[in-house]
């Protein structure tokens, strides 16, 4: 899963970070790095927040579709990944059967996208309960 977030920087400060979708989710860096790293670390404490407060996770918009709110000549912004697998340290083992051919997608997809086949499950899961709830 990857937000997308957008830097500001002004004079004489760090560079700010604001993730849409994730209301009240900000973080900062000296160097626009850190602030990338610190995003990341950012919105893992935020969904691990929502997940212990009983809230749904927001899907992840585009960049295309946050332009259109989120507009301004000193913004610019990025995808962050965010492998929700890694929130917890209480964490069960299941067994699960799939077909080869979907778990060699799977594994694909999450090699190319940096994360693991557990966090992608789980956030595809959360995805679709929360596209699926009332």
């Amino acid at each position: 899963m990857k937000y997308a977030i957008f830097l500001e920087k002004d004079t004489n400060s760090d560079y700010g970070v604001t993730v849409p979708d994730l209301p009240g989710c900000f973080s900062a860096g000296s160097t626009i790095e850190e602030a990338l790293d610190n995003a990341q670390e950012a919105i893992l404490t935020h969904i691990e927040g929502l997940l212990l407060d009983n809230e749904m996770i927001p899907h992840p918009s585009s960049i295309e579709v946050l332009k259109n709110s989120y507009s301004s000549p000193e913004y610019f912004w990025s995808l962050v990944p965010v492998d929700i697998g890694s929130l917890s340290k209480n964490v069960k083992r299941v067994n699960i059967t799939i077909s080869d051919n979907i778990l060699s997608k799977i594994d694909a997809f999450t090699k190319q996208e940096g994360s693991s086949r557990s966090g992608f499950l789980a956030s595809a899961a959360l995805e679709y309960i929360s596209t699926h709830s009332n």
